[in-house]
C-alpha cells in the first residue's frame, strides 16, 4: 500500500477514535515521517499536476520517491508508480500522451515512460553509465539527456598493472568538489532522435570538452532548456578547468543548433553566473538568472531577457532591489513569472516585456520555492517554519492562494507547533533588523525558558520561512527552548547593500547583529538569561566559534555543525576558491594579508570558557573535516568541557535517516545537559 493510502486511513481511523487527541510535540521521528514533495509538473493542457513526494524507510535507513497525478484545481492525488524503486524527474511529454521518468537499473538511471494513469511502462534507455536528466524537445522529434563522459585519465589507466592501489592524482585545483573526488568524467548533454518505441543514438554535443553541463554540484535540469521549435538546445556550461574554474563564476549559455552542429555563447558580455535559460513560448525571447560580479556567487541574480532575432538584451529588473529566480513564461509571451524574496519570505512575482514593471504577486509569512503556469492560475511549491513543501495555486491577477496538495495533513494535524513572532530590533548601528522568535507549543508566559541563537549559514542565506529537516524551529521549540532566529547582515532579501555588507566583515557587524538579537529578547521576563545557547552551522558554525571567545558570558552551551575555525587551513584546504577570495578577500600568504584572517576563530581560542559541542561529516570538502577536529581538539586541551559528533558518510549536511534522527538527539541531549 503506498504512503498517501496509508496515510488516508490513518486520518481516518484518527477522526474516528480519537478526535478530541490533542497534538504533541515533534520528535527527531517526526521530521523522518514527512513526504517531502518535488518535481512538480504541470501537463501541457494545464489540467493536472505531476509531481512526487519522497517518504523515508527509517530502519532500511534510505528514502523511495514515487510519482503521483492531482487534478490542477486540486483534489485527491492518484499514485502512478508502483515499485520499490525510486522515480525521479518526471514530466510530461509535450503532446500530454505519456510521462518520462527515471528509474533505476542495475545501479544506474535510465529513462522509461509510461502512460498517464501509470500503465504501459516502457524503458527507453540502455545507456552505459545511465542518464542523470533528460526533456522532450517541443515537437516530440528530439530529446537532449545528460550522462557523465569520461576524459581524464585515472590512476588504474595509468597503473593498470596495480589493481588494487586506492589513491587520488592531481596536477591542478578542482580534484575534489562538494562530496566527491573527481573522478575524470564530465557532465555533457546529448542529443538524440526520439519515437515511442526507442530513442536514436547520442550524440554529445560537448564532445571532448572537458567542462560540466549542468554545473556541479546541484545544477539540474532548469540549466538546459529546448527552443520553442525544437531546434536548438540552450545550456548553461563554465568552460573553464582547474584553478581557472575554481576562481570564477563565470558560466554562460550556450546555443547548440541541430541542423548545423554549431555552438553560440549568448552571454559573452557578462563576467558573473548566467544560468537556467527559457523560452519564451512563441520563441521570440529567452530569459535567463544572471549575476554581474566575477566571483562572487551572493550576487544580485537578475531577470535577463534577450530578443533572439536581434541578440539583444536587457535587465528586467533594473531597479529592483532584490533577487530573482524560477522563471515561467505566461502563454503569450509577454509575461514573466518568478520567485524573489522580500523581508525574510519568498514570493511571486510577474514582470512585462514592455514595459519592464515588476508586480508582486503573493503575500504572507512563507517561502515560495517555484511557479509554473496552468492556465489562467500560477502553480507553485510553499513551505513555512510550520509546514513542509506543500503545492498551491494562485490566482494571477489577485494573489488569492489556495492550497492544493495536502501530503502532510495528517501528520500536522497530530504535531503541536508553536507561535512564530516577527519583531524588528535596532542593531548597533541604528538599522532595522527582522528577527523571528519562535514560541514553544502551549508557551506559558508564566515560565521562564531557556533560549537558542540561531547562527544563520551561508553566510548569504536568508533565515526565512523554511521548513529544514534538521535545523528545524518548530522541533527547537518543541524542546521548550524560545528560538532567536535574526536575519544579520550578510542576508538576502533585505536589499543588496544589507546582503553584500558582510564580505570581508566576517567578524564585524554581523556578530553586533547577533549579540543585538539574543540581548533584545533575553530581556523579556520568560527568558532565562542564565540558560542561552548559541547555534549554527557552515557560516553559522563560524559564527558559533567566533563567539565562543567574543560572548562576554552571554551563553551557558554552544554547537557547532561544519564550522569554520582556523581561516587559514580553510582557505588552503575548501574547493571552490571563488568565494574563499571574495568573501576572505584572498589568500593568506598576500602581503599584507587580508584583515579578515584576523576574524579567524582559533585566534581566540584562549578565551574559550563555554561547553562547546562539534558535528562534522567526512565527505564534507566545502568546509573540511579538520576544522572541526581542530575546534574540538582545543576545547578538550583546554579542559572546556567538549563533544565530537563525527559522520564519517555524510557530507556538509545530514541526509540520511538514522543519522539525521542521531544528530537530533545528540543535539537535544547537549543543549539539556547545560541549559536545562
Amino acid at each position: 500500500m503506498k504512503p498517501l493510502a496509508v496515510l488516508s486511513i490513518i486520518c481516518m481511523m484518527t477522526i474516528s477514535n480519537s478526535s478530541h487527541a490533542q497534538p504533541e510535540p515533534m520528535t527527531p521521528e517526526t521530521l523522518w515521517e514527512f513526504g517531502r514533495i518535488g518535481d512538480v509538473r504541470i501537463s501541457p493542457d494545464g489540467q493536472q499536476i505531476l509531481f512526487g513526494v519522497t517518504y523515508f524507510d527509517v530502519p532500511e535507513n534510505k528514502g523511495t520517491r514515487d510519482l503521483y497525478i492531482m487534478p490542477a484545481e486540486g483534489g485527491d492525488p492518484v499514485n502512478i508508480t508502483n515499485s520499490a524503486d525510486s522515480e525521479s524527474g518526471a514530466r510530461w511529454r509535450p503532446d500530454g500522451e505519456r510521462i518520462g521518468f527515471m528509474k533505476s537499473v542495475d545501479g544506474q538511471n535510465q529513462l522509461f515512460e509510461m502512460d498517464p494513469d501509470g500503465s504501459n511502462v516502457h524503458q527507453l534507455t540502455y545507456i552505459d553509465g545511465g542518464i542523470t536528466g533528460f526533456g522532450y524537445a517541443p515537437d516530440i522529434q528530439h530529446i537532449y539527456y545528460t550522462s557523465r563522459v569520461k576524459l581524464d585519465e585515472t590512476v588504474a589507466d595509468k597503473h593498470p598493472d596495480l589493481e588494487k592501489a586506492n589513491a587520488h592524482i592531481a596536477d591542478d585545483l578542482m580534484y575534489r568538489h562538494w562530496d566527491r573526488w573527481h573522478d575524470g568524467k564530465y557532465s555533457h548533454v546529448f542529443v538524440a532522435s526520439y519515437d515511442e518505441d526507442e530513442i536514436g543514438e547520442g550524440l554529445d554535443i560537448m564532445e571532448g570538452e572537458p567542462y560540466h553541463s549542468p554545473l556541479p554540484p546541484f545544477g539540474g535540469s532548469s540549466q538546459i532548456a529546448w527552443s520553442a521549435d525544437g531546434k536548438y538546445i540552450a545550456y548553461t556550461s563554465k568552460k573553464k578547468t582547474g584553478i581557472d574554474w575554481t576562481t570564477s563564476t563565470n558560466s554562460n549559455i550556450f546555443l547548440y543548433n541541430l541542423e548545423t552542429g554549431t555552438t553560440e555563447d549568448l552571454t559573452p558580455f557578462n563576467d558573473g553566473y548566467d544560468r537556467n535559460p527559457v523560452f519564451s513560448p512563441d520563441g521570440r525571447f529567452m530569459a535567463w538568472e544572471s549575476m554581474e560580479t566575477d566571483g562572487f556567487e551572493s550576487d544580485k541574480n537578475r531577470v535577463m531577457v534577450m530578443d533572439l532575432e536581434t541578440r539583444k538584451y536587457r535587465d528586467l529588473s533594473a531597479g529592483f532591489d532584490q533577487s530573482s529566480s524560477g522563471f515561467a513564461w505566461s502563454h503569450d509571451s509577454q509575461t514573466l513569472y518568478f520567485v524573489s524574496g522580500i523581508h525574510a519570505t519568498y514570493q511571486l512575482y510577474a514582470v512585462d516585456v514592455e514595459p519592464a514593471e515588476i508586480r508582486q504577486l503573493t503575500e504572507g509569512r512563507h517561502n515560495y520555492q517555484s511557479v509554473a503556469v496552468a492556465g489562467e492560475m500560477l502553480v507553485g511549491e510553499r513551505m513555512s517554519m510550520s509546514m513542509p513543501t506543500e503545492i498551491f495555486g494562485v490566482n494571477k491577477n489577485t494573489g488569492e492562494q489556495t492550497q492544493l496538495s495536502h501530503v502532510n495533513r495528517e501528520i500536522l494535524e497530530r504535531t503541536a507547533m508553536g507561535d512564530i513572532e516577527k519583531r524588528w530590533v535596532t542593531t548597533t548601528d541604528d538599522k532595522e533588523m527582522l528577527v523571528w522568535v519562535i514560541y514553544p507549543p502551549n508557551f506559558d508566559p508564566e515560565k521562564e525558558y531557556p533560549a537558542l541563537l540561531y547562527c544563520g549559514g551561508g553566510p548569504q542565506s536568508a533565515v526565512s520561512q523554511f521548513f529544514s529537516y534538521r535545523w528545524n524551529f518548530q522541533i527547537m521549540a518543541s524542546h521548550d527552548y524560545i528560538v532567536v532566529a535574526p536575519n544579520r547582515r550578510g542576508l538576502p532579501t533585505f536589499g543588496q547593500d544589507w546582503n553584500d555588507q558582510i564580505s570581508e566583515d566576517w567578524g564585524g557587524q554581523n556578530m553586533k547583529d547577533y549579540l543585538s538579537a539574543i540581548d533584545a529578547v533575553k530581556k523579556e521576563p520568560f527568558v532565562d538569561q542564565n540558560r542561552l545557547g548559541a547555534v549554527g552551522a557552515s557560516y553559522g558554525g563560524y559564527s558559533v566559534f567566533w563567539l565562543a571567545g567574543h560572548h562576554e558570558d552571554r551563553f551557558s552551551a554552544f554547537i557547532s555543525h561544519c564550522g569554520l575555525f582556523n581561516l587559514e587551513s580553510w582557505y588552503a584546504s575548501t574547493e571552490e576558491m571563488f568565494f574563499a577570495n571574495h568573501d576572505i578577500g584572498g589568500a593568506y600568504w598576500e602581503d599584507p594579508t587580508p584583515h579578515s584572517y584576523g576574524f579567524s576563530p582559533h585566534l581566540y581560542v584562549h578565551r574559550w570558557n563555554t561547553p562547546m559541542m562539534v558535528i562534522h561529516g567526512a565527505k564534507d570538502y566545502r568546509v573540511p573535516y579538520i576544522e572541526g577536529l581542530q575546534a574540538f581538539n582545543a576545547a578538550q586541551l583546554q579542559g572546556i568541557p567538549s563533544r565530537l559528533l563525527f559522520f564519517p558518510e555524510e557530507n556538509h549536511w545530514v541526509l540520511t535517516p538514522q543519522n539525521g534522527i542521531l544528530w537530533q538527539r545528540e543535539f537535544f541531549g547537549w543543549l539539556d545537559k547545560w541549559l536545562k
